[in-house]
């Protein structure tokens, strides 16, 4: 046998890994389709088959369609979901990756008017029925379309959502770094205020990885179109949602089955509770991930996955489609591109536990 001292190795060599891209480059399987509304242009990503069910997407305050949902969207437990559904991914107006700055003078929609978008786009595309994904700002606008057109929601899962108006805290904030983004800057000031937003102080002190890849995405984010957009989000009303007493209530409240997510140590824990016990029992999941911030899309997406697969199954869609064959999938999608970012949620994943609770 060979002693320790006479082992030599000849191949080892070093390398360093490609750096992860927040790019619509990574979005290579979807098209762009700039759809006119009464508010302007906005453009749409369709990802899949535009013959199959629809989900429509809305991300959150600073990301858009590419920098909120590529990972998730691209996990390998995603993709044998997605094969049975077509997603169509809205970006606000002015914030998708390498928006030109609106234009002098243009009046940016409230949250009720961006909500009207929504379904300026689903008129485009001749969708009868939707299911809504969204997150933070984009759960609030999804909501607020879903009680407009109740008959065209199936479903809705909403990520950190918040159904009450800005409180004066986040009001200070907002206006504070709408200000500083008005005059062009990106300030360490709404730097550090949407990594909270996005993250939560355990997520942003923990997964610096993650977080340093949104940091540097940060940077090419055009100051003035965001400032906009917070302006919207922050003047936002109360949804007036309320809890039915009984099935013969009349008070205004979400019709579709709702699953609201939220992680345990996200900034917006206490407003998804608060929505969740304001809204209809018999049509709404609350699960909360623990031992996850913000970014639930990338710090679980494992458990977000079978979670929204249980609850499409819920909405009658793919009951073949078992845990067993999503880790089948897994497996056989075992080469990951280096210029799409699921590597963050491969490796992100939370050691947590999952908590559905039906209130």
């Amino acid at each position: 046998m060979t002693s320790p001292e006479e082992v030599r190795l000849f191949t080892i060599s070093s390398e360093v890994p490609e750096a992860v891209s927040l790019h619509k480059t990574s979005f290579a399987d979807s098209q762009e389709q700039d759809v006119q509304t009464e508010y302007g242009p906005i453009k749409v990503a369709i990802q899949g088959n535009t013959k199959k069910p629809a989900i429509v997407t809305y991300h959150d305050i600073g990301l858009n369609h590419v920098t909120c949902f590529q990972g998730f969207f691209h996990y390998s437990d995603m993709q044998a979901i997605l094969e049975h559904f077509c997603v169509y991914h809205i970006n606000a107006p002015g914030q998708d990756d390498g928006a030109l700055p609106l234009i002098q003078g243009y009046t940016y929609p409230t949250a009720d008017q961006l909500a009207d978008t929504v379904n300026s786009v689903v008129s485009f595309f001749g969708l009868k029925l939707i299911i809504g994904f969204g997150v933070g700002a984009g759960a609030n606008i999804l909501a607020r379309y879903a009680l407009k057109y109740p008959s065209k929601v199936e479903g809705l899962t909403l990520i950190n959502p918040d159904a009450s108006q800005c409180g004066w805290v986040e009001w200070g904030y907002q206006k504070f770094n709408s200000w500083y983004l008005k005059s062009g800057n990106l300030t360490h000031f709404t730097e550090d205020y949407l990594l909270w937003h996005w993250f939560g102080r355990a997520t942003k002190d923990s997964n610096s990885d993650l977080v340093h890849v949104y940091k540097q995405y940060i940077k090419t984010i055009n100051p003035v179109n965001l400032a906009m957009f917070i302006d919207s989000y922050s003047g936002r009303t109360d949804l007036k949602i309320q809890r039915p007493a009984n099935a013969q209530s009349t008070v205004q409240t979400l019709k579709c089955n709702c699953m609201l997510v939220v992680g345990d140590h996200g900034p917006t824990v206490d407003e998804t509770v608060n929505m969740n016990n304001r809204m209809d029992p018999t049509n709404t999941t609350l699960l909360k991930l623990q031992d996850c911030g913000g970014m639930v899309l990338e710090e679980a997406p494992a458990k977000l996955a079978e979670s929204f697969r249980l609850f499409l199954q819920g909405l009658s869609y793919i009951p073949f489609l078992s845990q067993a064959k999503l880790v089948e999938a897994r497996m056989k999608n075992t080469a990951i591109p280096t210029d799409t970012p699921p590597s963050l949620s491969e490796g992100g994943e939370s050691s947590g536990t999952l908590e559905p609770a039906i209130c």
